[in-house]
C-alpha cells in the first residue's frame, strides 16, 4: 500500500473543494482507493491531502499527472497558493 500525501496553502476553501471534486474521476481512474483531506485548525488556508494507492507505480504516476496537468495552470489550480508538498509513503509494518 503506497499514499500520496500532499500539503500545500490555498487561497479559499470552496474554491479549492469545488476544483478537487471535478477531479474525482481523475482520482478513480488512477487508483486512487480511499482519500483523506484535512485541514490544520489554525491554519484555514492551508491543506493536507492523503491518497492511497495499491501500488507505488500509481501513486507516482498520479504524482506526475498532478505536477504536469493540475498544478502547472492557475485555471486548473485556482485556489493554490504556493507550491504543494507530494511526497509517496509506504506503510512499514512493524
Amino acid at each position: 500500500m503506497a499514499s500520496l500525501h500532499i500539503e500545500h496553502p490555498i487561497t479559499d476553501l470552496n474554491t479549492w473543494f469545488s476544483a478537487y471534486t471535478a477531479f474525482g474521476d481523475a482520482r478513480r481512474n488512477a487508483g486512487v482507493l480511499k482519500e483523506t483531506v484535512r485541514r490544520p485548525d489554525d491554519e484555514p488556508h492551508y491543506i493536507v491531502v492523503d491518497l492511497e494507492f495499491d501500488t507505488n507505480e500509481h501513486a507516482h504516476a498520479f504524482l506526475e499527472f498532478l505536477r504536469t496537468n493540475i498544478w502547472s495552470s492557475p485555471a486548473t489550480s485556482p485556489a493554490l497558493d504556493g507550491t504543494p508538498n507530494a511526497k509517496v509513503l509506504n506503510t512499514i509494518n512493524l
